[in-house]
């Protein structure tokens, strides 16, 4: 129409729902950064802080919460480009909510920061949706299992051997009978490792290894071979998850009970498409801190149903524990240690597994959880 400004008829264009529920009135976030409890490693990396960004929303005298462990710079595209796209919506409508922040981040980028960005308002999205309706999250997602076996992860490659054995023994010990450890970045002392931690574990439980593609392909094919004889199950990234020729490789050569995983760096439907066509992968893994939020996560679940593929939760238990128990192709949780530790410090809710199993708290809405704000203060960005 004539004078109209560009942003209406931008506005305009923007999917448009309403279920009737009550409206968004307020979104904030906040970002917080934890120190690890000593310098960390994997194959490819090495940090000494995780940056956690929470998102906060509110509708109708209740509020909802969502987080991610990205960079602040995640915290920033929220306030100033998706936080304005959801305030008003309708709280009941999250398809709506989450087409409206993939709209409008078409020429931002979807992968990287703006799909955690998008996950944590998403996830907030559907914990406020659960709570407005007064049930726990996975009620409202439909429940396929009362609870979800975890492996505990960590096992860095900056540890020393003792420190290795005693993490990963502590959690054979604790009931947990899958453990798994880094490897790939010094390639000449990863068997010996591997023997390590098989010592400390026993001869019953099943150990995994993630090399987060700090492998070549040749090497990989015979890091794979020689770990035969320590009883590895789990090769996980053993190159790079975009040589998706290379994991197809290892998933036809590896010993047949060693299956080959990746799927932790998808942020958005099409990857996870292409790693399945690809036939890269024996389980997919996928992280709904980076893939979308809650609503991708299904969408990957719904990938996993077509493709009669295994599905596994990448890190942050307790954000994955609802949603996973909602879905039919879901083989187990990864308890990582590095979040594990900052959800329990900041999070009332967050839960420990009973004999290798995480279950849902039905007596609380939503997801769960609580941010303990006082207690995160001292982190804040």
């Amino acid at each position: 129409m004539p004078g109209e400004t560009v942003k209406a008829r931008a506005k305009k264009l923007l999917p448009s729902a309403s279920s009737g529920g009550p409206l968004i009135d307020r979104v904030t976030v906040s970002a917080y950064e934890i120190p690890t409890e000593q310098p960390e490693s994997d194959g490819t990396l090495a940090w000494e802080a995780t940056t956690l960004v929470l998102v906060e929303v509110a509708a109708g005298e209740r509020q909802g919460l969502g987080f991610t462990y990205a960079h602040q710079a995640a915290a920033t595209l929220i306030h100033s480009q998706l936080a304005p796209l959801v305030q008003g919506q309708d709280a009941l409508a999250v398809p709506n909510s989450w087409a409206r922040m993939i709209h409008a981040i078409r020429n931002l980028g979807r992968p990287g920061i703006c799909a955690t960005a998008i996950s944590a308002v998403d996830t907030a999205l559907w914990d406020l949706k659960a709570r407005l309706l007064e049930v726990p999250l996975v009620s409202l997602l439909g429940s396929m299992w009362d609870k979800v076996p975890v492996y505990g992860s960590g096992g860095f490659t900056s540890y020393t051997r003792p420190k290795l054995q005693e993490q990963l023994g502590g959690w054979v010990e604790q009931g947990i009978t899958r453990v798994k450890m880094k490897i790939g970045r010094h390639a000449a002392e990863d068997l010996a490792r591997v023997q390590a931690a098989r010592e400390a574990i026993g001869p019953e439980a099943e150990l995994f290894v993630d090399a987060n593609g700090g492998y070549s392909r040749k090497q990989a094919l015979g890091m794979a071979e020689r770990m035969r004889e320590y009883g590895v199950t789990w090769f996980e990234e053993p190159v790079s998850s975009d040589d998706l020729t290379g994991l197809r490789l290892l998933r036809d050569r590896a010993p047949g009970a060693m299956e080959i995983t990746a799927g932790e760096y998808g942020y958005d439907p099409p990857y996870f498409r292409r790693m399945l066509a690809a036939g890269a992968v024996d389980v997919l893994q996928a992280d709904l801190t980076r893939c979308l939020g809650i609503s991708g996560f299904l969408q990957v679940g719904a990938l996993c149903d077509a493709w009669l593929m295994p599905l596994s939760a990448h890190t942050a238990p307790a954000l994955h524990l609802h949603p996973a128990c909602s879905l039919r192709r879901m083989r187990h949780l990864e308890y990582f240690f590095d979040h594990v530790r900052i959800e329990q410090m900041l999070f009332d809710g967050a839960l420990t597994p009973v004999d290798g199993f995480l279950a849902p708290d039905l007596t609380r809405l939503g997801l769960g959880l609580e941010f303990k704000h006082a207690d995160a203060a001292a982190y804040a960005l």
